[in-house]
């Protein structure tokens, strides 16, 4: 990819480095340093961006945890991989059992809406197949930072007093005290600097490390995860856990202005971004602040919603060929569906939720675009006495809606919010990209791509440019950094705008780029602790 990295700066080129040898982007300093050490220490991409992915369940427990869903796309050898960490339901939670519940839906919180954690069995899957270190080996920074202690960033600091926050409106049973024994000193979260140790994940780390994962799902940690979650009032067996594969699958890809941009199929919902592009496709093509470029872009987006989310839902258990809706004339169709006027989708509510991201590359080619989540915050407020163990939450985004493709169902995906992304051009990795922060991610994958290849910007300056949300009907949140000038031609165009000071509601990402000259560039996040970690 070709760029000028003094074009557009949004608010500098800052953190736009250069590498040749290795790089790793993440969110957290700690995680981005760990996974350089083992490409470092004779690995590659991939051992450094499983390294990572551990790290950032011991540094950053307000996203993510021992308890989250992971995906991945894989660059090796000039082929595009994807692999699908999430798990499933327990076989016990059905659409009958919540409603004899007296409950309309599965809850947000406690043990119901648990899934079968599928993270550790993506970091084993993708060592096993395509690192070059053991996990035992890619696992030790992550133990060391769990059982000595590392310094609490400022942002995570702010999200971890918030989760506290939360944490104090759910009922006051046994199953979430565990939280606090886990997360809270004296009944306090951790302060910006402050030096914080978790034994119970190193302990666990070390098992999962010498079992190469499998006691997590077939041994001690297993029976630990089931019965809890069973005395709390949930349903998930050994079994349920026991009968867990990570799924290696086929992404999906759409041509956008030359460049082919790489998803998984569902159950994320990265075809919505697809969706978008191929509208976008069949639109002019906008120019930096150009109004309506930004207002095509928030239809586009609305209506990759609108599509792509009814068809959005375990694989097994759906009919559409994804491929085909993303071939023909349906961007044309879609596209003829915008006009100069904001409108109402027929999906009114894109949701909310919580993330981590994180891309590497080496230097003999290989790219990974890595993403993991407890999903809503620390997840269901549920930690495994003594493990560290913070389970997910995945289970709420399941529908009542019995013809649906996402109906709630035993040993079924649910749908799923985290997507990571890859652009590559003539077959060539350009490169991962990704945008945390749920329903967000879609809208942020959309708005980094058109930044990088319709306005030309450079990976920092594309991720630091001020973004927008659609939240839902005619809703559109914006950044206080937004131009106001752009904000008011598009609220006389009908959309109802916001600004919104929270930076974190507007996602967060990371960038690699692999330059026509094979080097490697790399941009981070400003609105996060992020740093990048190069050779």
């Amino acid at each position: 990819m070709k760029f000028d990295p003094y074009k557009y700066e949004y608010p500098s080129r800052r953190n736009l480095v250069y590498g040749g040898r290795g790089m790793v982007a993440t969110s957290n300093p700690y995680a981005s340093q760990a996974g350089l050490d083992m490409i470092k220490a004779g690995g590659n991409a991939f051992d450094g961006a499983i390294a990572a992915a551990a790290v950032l369940t011991v540094v950053e427990p307000t996203s993510n945890g021992l308890g989250s869903d992971a995906f991945a796309i894989l660059y090796i050898g000039g082929k595009i991989h994807g692999i699908n960490g999430s798990g499933h339901s327990p076989k016990g939670l059905t659409m009958e059992y919540i409603k004899e519940k007296g409950l309309e839906s599965v809850p947000m919180h406690g043990p119901l809406p648990v899934m079968v954690p599928g993270a550790v069995g993506a970091w084993a899957e993708i060592i096993d197949k395509h690192g070059k270190l053991t996990l035992e080996e890619v696992l030790q920074p992550a133990i060391r930072l769990a059982e000595e202690g590392h310094c609490v960033q400022p942002t995570i600091s702010e999200n971890w007093a918030k989760g506290l926050t939360l944490q104090g409106t759910l009922k006051d049973e046994e199953c979430y005290q565990h939280w606090y024994d886990c997360f809270t000193k004296d009944g306090k979260t951790p302060y910006p600097g402050e030096l914080w140790k978790s034994p119970d994940m190193a302990k666990t780390l070390r098992v999962i490390a010498n079992t190469g994962g499998e006691d997590f799902y077939r041994g001690e940690l297993a029976e630990k995860i089931s019965g809890f979650i069973q005395k709390s009032g949930g349903v998930m067996t050994k079994e349920d856990l026991a009968v867990y594969r990570p799924e290696w699958v086929e992404p999906l890809n759409v041509n956008f202005r030359g460049y082919d941009i790489w998803e998984l199929p569902p159950n994320g919902h990265g075809i919505n971004v697809l969706l978008a592009l191929d509208i976008m496709e069949n639109l002019p093509q906008g120019g930096i602040n150009d109004p309506e470029s930004v207002h095509r872009a928030i239809e586009a987006m609305k209506l990759g919603f609108e599509y792509g989310m009814p068809l959005v839902g375990d694989p097994r258990f759906c009919k559409d060929d994804w491929n085909e809706l993303l071939k023909g004339e349906n961007g044309i169709k879609m596209a003829a569906k915008i006009t100069g006027a904001a409108r109402t989708p027929l999906c009114n509510d894109p949701g909310k939720g919580g993330t981590v991201y994180l891309a590497a590359a080496d230097g003999e080619g290989n790219m990974i675009s890595f993403i993991q989540s407890n999903y809503r915050g620390f997840g269901s407020g549920l930690v495994v006495p003594g493990t560290g163990i913070s389970l997910n939450n995945r289970g709420t985004d399941f529908s009542m809606k019995s013809d649906s493709p996402n109906a709630l169902m035993g040993r079924k995906r649910p749908y799923h919010t985290i997507i990571p992304g890859f652009i590559t051009k003539n077959g060539e990795a350009v490169g991962p990209f990704g945008v945390m922060g749920a329903y967000m991610q879609p809208q942020g994958h959309l708005q980094v791509l058109l930044n990088t290849i319709d306005y030309g910007m450079n990976p920092q300056s594309a991720l630091d440019a001020p973004r927008w949300q659609w939240t839902g009907g005619l809703e559109v949140h914006i950044e206080e950094e937004f131009p106001i000038e752009i904000a008011e031609i598009l609220e006389k165009k009908g959309h109802n705008i916001f600004i919104n000071k929270d930076t974190s509601f507007f996602g967060r990402g990371q960038i690699i780029i692999r330059t026509e000259d094979g080097l490697l560039c790399g941009a981070t996040e400003k609105r996060a602790d992020s740093s990048i970690a190069i050779w």
